[in-house]
């Protein structure tokens, strides 16, 4: 069982950091009206707010490079999925650090979707 956590938890983080970087438009696909995003300490409800904000980050390039995905069995069939990595921008050196915590929810088709998406960059 646990293993096969791990393994969702890690196709559902290759999918969304995909996405982010190929096609960020397609990541609404990923939340439900009842999601929230919590990014950098600011909450955003509901898939259209959620994907309006993740479009407006001042980037429009970029690449993810994961280093840990964590991933614990939830209630209901969820799945925790804990992230640290760093995200290269189009045309700048430096790397930036950061973590990031999905709570995944089954559906009836057995797919997941985001109801909970913490973001932070680590700074330090």
């Amino acid at each position: 069982m646990e293993e096969q956590i791990d393994l969702v938890g890690k196709a559902f983080v290759d999918h969304y950091y995909h996405l982010f970087d190929n096609d960020r438009p397609a990541l609404s696909s990923l939340y439900k009206p009842s999601s929230t995003l919590t990014f950098e300490g600011h909450k955003i409800q509901g898939v259209e707010d959620i994907t309006a904000k993740l479009i407006s980050l001042p980037f429009d390039q970029c690449r993810h490079v994961i280093s840990t995905i964590d991933s614990q069995p939830s209630f209901s069939g969820g799945i925790v999925v804990f992230i640290s990595g760093s995200l290269q921008l189009s045309g700048e050196e430096h790397h930036l650090r950061f973590s990031q915590m999905f709570h995944l929810i089954p559906m009836l088709e057995g797919n997941f979707y985001v109801q909970n998406d913490i973001f932070r960059l680590n700074y330090g």
